[in-house]
């Protein structure tokens, strides 16, 4: 398992990416438990990103590729993930409470409450 990133360096890749006009990748990254406060990730490669318990309130993730993502138990309250992909993501026990999900694919993902969405 890759070495935990830290916000401060979560927050470069988000900043240079931006700035060379790419998709931040952040694939297979380790954030579990890490403090995602009302960050910007929209339209970050987060597939198989290990996210468990990481604290994503109010973060926009929107647009981005949340495929095979541990969200396990992850504080998603009020999080936009509008538009994101989250095929086969492992949502369980995750706090969705004000999450926007409008047009986020859902296939064989996961839910908080254990079943697999469709």
């Amino acid at each position: 398992m890759p070495p935990r990133l830290t916000i401060e360096q979560v927050t470069e890749i988000m900043r240079l990416a931006q700035q060379k006009g790419e998709k931040p990748n952040l694939r297979q990254a380790n954030l579990a438990g890490v403090p995602l406060l009302w960050s910007n990730l929209s339209h970050a490669d987060l597939s198989e990103a290990d996210l468990h318990e990481a604290n994503l309130r109010g973060a926009n993730l929107s647009g981005a590729n949340l495929t095979k993502a541990d969200l396990r138990l992850a504080g998603l309250v009020w999080t936009d993930l509008s538009g994101a992909d989250l095929s086969e993501a492992d949502l369980r026990e995750a706090n969705l409470k004000g999450t926007n999900l409008t047009n986020a694919i859902l296939h064989h993902t996961i839910m908080p409450d254990g079943t697999v969405h469709e």
